[in-house]
């Protein structure tokens, strides 16, 4: 007997992280250890991916909406982030990984700037997986950012209104030169997408949990993995059209 398909993985999964804070809560601990315990689960989603053989895998981190959280919370943040950015940078190298980071980067400080240019210069010769962090980071913005590229073509000549469809707005936003996300993943309770990756999720799978992301493991990561191989994607088409597609020869 033939051995069995192998399970269909996603090329791209990405993860809004929610619930350090109620996690710290919980345990009558400040959030900010909330986020420090957020940040080992994010490591251990990483080597998941790595295991699994996922491509590409993008954390949405800090949204741009965070920056209204208290200031003592987003100092902390802050301090994580950098130290993170640069006792984390030896072990991506390590395991191959090659990191960017996407949003306003901005409105971080110099320090935080100079990490993030340093870790994507280090790293951006690596392939094993794709990490991308989304840092003060709105989908919105993201879009509006896309329409201004767009706008500076048109008002220079280099490009025609009449030429802009689809897929050459797809490649302004960011994460262009990636698969949009196969499965977004969301942690804590809440079913939503919380501004991120408006455009690139338009036909993405959506799993919700309501583990507190410091909690997250590799068994609910592979209950999430499980849950989309059994999911028939369309993307607009009928369910026999798809599997027709699915079904034809590379």
């Amino acid at each position: 007997m033939a051995d069995p398909s192998p399970p269909r993985i996603p090329q791209h999964l990405a993860v809004i992280m929610d619930g350090n804070g109620r996690w710290a809560q919980k345990r009558r601990r400040p959030r900010l250890l909330g986020h420090r315990a957020g940040a080992n689960a994010a490591n251990r989603c990483i080597d998941f991916c790595l295991a699994r053989g996922i491509n590409a895998l993008t954390l949405y981190a800090f949204s741009s909406e965070n920056w209204g959280r208290p200031d003592d919370e987003v100092n902390g943040l802050m301090k994580l982030f950098l130290q993170a950015l640069e006792s984390e940078l030896a072990s991506m190298i390590a395991r191959g990984i090659r990191v960017r980071f996407i949003g306003e980067r901005e409105r971080f400080n110099d320090a935080i700037q100079e990490r993030m240019r340093v870790a994507e210069e280090r790293t951006q010769h690596l392939a094993k997986l794709n990490l991308n962090v989304a840092a003060s980071y709105g989908g919105r913005g993201d879009v509006v950012h896309a329409a201004k590229k767009l706008a500076t073509l048109v008002q220079s000549g280099d490009l025609r209104v009449d030429q802009i469809d689809e897929s050459v707005f797809g490649r302004h936003v960011e994460l262009a030169d990636l698969p949009d996300p196969d499965l977004m993943i969301r942690t804590g309770g809440d079913q939503r997408i919380s501004n991120f990756l408006l455009w690139q999720s338009a036909y993405t799978e959506f799993w919700f949990t309501d583990a507190l992301w410091p909690d997250v493991d590799d068994k609910l990561l592979d209950q999430a993995l499980s849950d989309y191989a059994n999911r028939e994607r369309r993307f607009g088409l009928t369910g026999e059209q798809a599997r027709e597609l699915t079904e034809q020869p590379a």
